[in-house]
């Protein structure tokens, strides 16, 4: 395979996407595109070293204030940042906040590394989505503007239709599932100019549409597992990251 540049080193920063969430190992632990991406590259480049510093909820400040430094400070060949969207699903945010967020995370990073990658993250086509886009579009603006200005790629999953099929999307409608992250990493694969292994824009095939009553099933197994959770943890102030490490949090050789 022709590669475009070959990348000794890759550091990942963001939240529970960026973690892996809900690309679910057999053990119960998450691999998700970031892993698998490291993989690929670590294929081309013997003695490859991965970080990933991600941790689920975490706002943008969090990222900030908590990755963007160690991140900065390991030298590495390529970094990928997703971070903003817990911020903008919020009852309240002030997106020209979190905008100044990214900004100083890009201008610390954006000189530490040979490239920088940032993603317009996918959303999940639904009535809760509906509700965020004029949100969501404003801090995609942004994002655009900002990788002109720094140099930085621009992944854009949010773009992509088949993203926004829930069949991509795991039982709690907040994370992609396995497949859902094959083609993520197939997307920023192709975004460093590696060749194409498939297409990831592709549709799923058509599908019978589920029944009432199992669609109703679905939005009940939904709110009792995933959305009364949520709306407990934002009424006392608790992320579902507390107290959790980085999933890698030093940049080390990667065993494929």
């Amino acid at each position: 395979m022709q590669m475009n540049a070959t990348h000794t080193s890759f550091v990942a920063l963001g939240d529970s996407f960026t973690e892996g969430m809900s690309d679910a190992l057999p053990d119960g632990s998450y691999r998700g595109w970031a892993d698998l991406l490291a993989g690929r590259l670590a294929a081309h480049a013997p003695g490859f070293r991965y970080a990933n510093l991600a941790v689920r909820g975490k706002l943008i400040q969090q990222i900030v204030d908590e990755q963007v430094e160690t991140a900065a400070s390991m030298d590495a060949d390529l970094i990928t940042l997703v971070g903003g969207l817990n911020d903008v699903l919020r009852p309240k945010c002030d997106v020209p906040r979190v905008c100044a967020l990214l900004e100083e995370a890009v201008e610390r990073l954006a000189p530490s590394c040979r490239q920088l990658v940032l993603m317009r993250s996918p959303a999940r086509r639904g009535p809760v989505a509906t509700r965020f886009l004029p949100r969501m579009e404003e801090l995609y603006g942004f994002v655009d503007d900002l990788a002109a200005r720094h140099g930085a790629l621009v992944v854009d999953l949010y773009g992509a239709q088949v993203l926004g099929d829930p069949r991509l999307w795991a039982e709690d409608r907040l994370h992609l599932d396995g497949e859902g992250h094959r083609r993520v990493t197939e997307a920023v694969w192709q975004t460093l100019g590696h060749t194409a292994q498939f297409d990831w824009t592709e549709a799923l095939p058509d599908s019978l549409p589920l029944s009432w009553p199992a669609r109703r099933a679905a939005d009940l197994r939904f709110t009792r597992r995933h959305l009364v959770p949520w709306i407990g943890r934002r009424l006392t102030g608790r992320s579902s990251g507390d107290g959790l490490p980085p999933k890698r949090a030093e940049l080390v050789p990667y065993e494929l």
